[in-house]
């Protein structure tokens, strides 16, 4: 599989996870970060050591409008166009209904539903001619929301409902769908024991999950759903049976 690849938030986590998996199957992966220069450079520097000029990072704040589009001229242009949007990039924090600010609301909207949904249409012209596809990074929060998140799973759920409307609208220009990641990564601020097991005891495999089985996922949709299109695969170890 010889495709360009772009995926936001791809210093670490998730991101990392897809940009090692399919750079292993023959791939060149342009890294979106923000913040996380260090870690995404250095996974930059690994991946060229594999093979020369087979990864680029690029910085930008997706919710700056100047820069995500800088970053869809970038892609564009790496390695002579685009072949596959990963769309990973998240902002993750609590957010009860009564105390969210509108800086909050705009911060997680922003980065879940306007940058995903403004760098397919900026795009839309590279994957067309190159008969690409997009693939959303969602969540099982998409569905019936995580208490005191109310705003996250909200902006979740407009992905969710992006990936559909977006496959719908680009046809068979551009193929649009999703994964929906159950317990994967714990947060990065600490989660109590206690809190780790009262989850695992709601998912049917009894573990987590790890961020090798979403990037697994995610080159499935690449290489071989070639009849696939508008769909969400949940990854969760069977975690929403019991929701």
């Amino acid at each position: 599989m010889q495709k360009n690849i772009l995926i936001t938030g791809a210093a670490k986590r998730i991101g990392a996870a897809c940009a090692r998996l399919l750079h292993s199957e023959g791939c060149n992966v342009l890294l979106h970060y923000r913040a996380s220069a260090a870690e995404a450079l250095a996974l930059c520097a690994d991946l060229n050591a594999l093979r020369p000029d087979s990864a680029r990072s690029y910085a930008a704040d997706l919710l700056n409008r100047a820069e995500l589009t800088a970053l869809a001229d970038e892609a564009r242009q790496a390695w002579g166009g685009i072949d596959v949007l990963v769309n990973n990039a998240s902002a993750f924090y609590a957010t009860p209904v009564l105390d969210t600010t509108e800086a909050q609301w705009d911060e997680l909207l922003g980065s879940n539903v306007k940058a995903p949904f403004f760098l397919a249409t900026l795009l839309a012209e590279c994957l067309t001619e190159r008969h690409g596809c997009i693939v959303n990074i969602i969540d099982i929060h998409a569905e019936r929301g995580l208490k005191n998140y109310a705003a996250y799973s909200i902006s979740k759920a407009g992905l969710a409902a992006m990936t559909k409307i977006l496959a719908k609208e680009f046809g068979a220009a551009i193929r649009v769908n999703g994964v929906s990641p159950g317990a994967i990564l714990w947060p990065d601020n600490e989660l109590a024991e206690s809190d780790k097991q009262e989850i695992l005891q709601r998912v049917a495999l009894g573990r987590a999950g790890d961020p090798v089985d979403i990037a697994k996922a995610v080159r499935f949709l690449i290489r071989d759903a070639e009849y696939m299109t508008g769909q969400i695969l949940t990854v969760d170890g069977g975690r929403t049976l019991f929701c």
